[in-house]
């Protein structure tokens, strides 16, 4: 090689280094940390899903102390018969905070999990009687529906009453318009014995005399009260007479042989 060649060669070189010492360096882009979101929005989500932002249910008398920190339009879960300081009611009042009462524990239930589920007519009332549910302690399943949209009520019964004969549920309950159609598909299942029940007496002949394990009710005959009493007593009353046992002997008998 040339002397010349590899002087030019040097310069370029020289050259290509004076630029690249010339461009100042890139910044390099922050950090984008995402967890915080994640966290965020199952944080929001969490919330949204719990029936209430803090528990103060143990409590007789709810103070100032108890509300502090809480967010407005926070949700408190007080017992029913609960009393308030002054400065408590101030704060309820401004801070527009939800009181949520527990309802009082059933003594004598006989149950521990429940399938619920309906069609779009018992939709609204499923969803509150959910919440009930859950506030004596039972496990709730839902099978749906999830909205008011148009659907047929035998899909849905037919799911609880499957799964109170696989007895992944001890017993079902399936609201309607009026109760009586869940009623006759429930009672398709082998297993089952659904009873359309329209009053508290009703519901325990259903359990005592008949060892009724689904119930269902018609969203239009009855108020959520009396839904809630009826309910109340489907799950405190249980078939214990021999005389009644025998003769749900005799109903599961006739349905092994149809």
């Amino acid at each position: 090689m040339s002397s010349e060649t590899a002087n030019t060669r040097d310069r370029v070189r020289a050259l290509v280094r004076e630029i690249l010492e010339s461009v100042p360096p890139e910044e390099a882009a922050p950090s984008v940390d995402r967890e915080p979101d994640h966290v965020m929005v199952n944080s929001i989500r969490e919330r949204a899903e719990r029936e209430y932002d803090r528990d103060e249910s143990a409590k007789n008398l709810i103070t100032e102390d108890d509300l502090r920190g809480l967010e407005p339009g926070s949700r408190v879960r007080i017992s029913e018969n609960a009393k308030f300081t002054p400065l408590a009611l101030d704060i309820v009042n401004e801070k527009q905070i939800q009181l949520i009462k527990k309802a009082p524990r059933i003594d004598g239930l006989k149950v521990s999990s429940v399938g619920i589920g309906a069609d779009h007519g018992g939709y609204p009332m499923k969803e509150q009687l959910k919440t009930f549910l859950t506030q004596l302690g039972l496990q709730v399943r839902d099978f749906g529906t999830n909205s008011t949209d148009a659907v047929d009520y035998p899909d849905f019964a037919y799911a609880v009453a499957k799964s109170v004969a696989a007895k992944h549920v001890d017993v079902g309950i399936v609201l309607d318009g009026a109760g009586i159609g869940s009623a006759m598909a429930a009672n398709k299942v082998a297993g089952v014995r659904a009873a359309a029940c329209y009053s508290a007496a009703l519901a325990r002949n259903s359990r005592e005399h008949n060892g009724a394990n689904v119930l269902t009710l018609g969203s239009g005959q009855n108020s959520f009260d009396e839904v809630k009493e009826i309910v109340r007593t489907f799950l405190t009353a249980e078939i214990s007479e021999e005389r009644h046992k025998r003769r749900v002997g005799k109903l599961d008998a006739i349905e092994r042989e149809a």
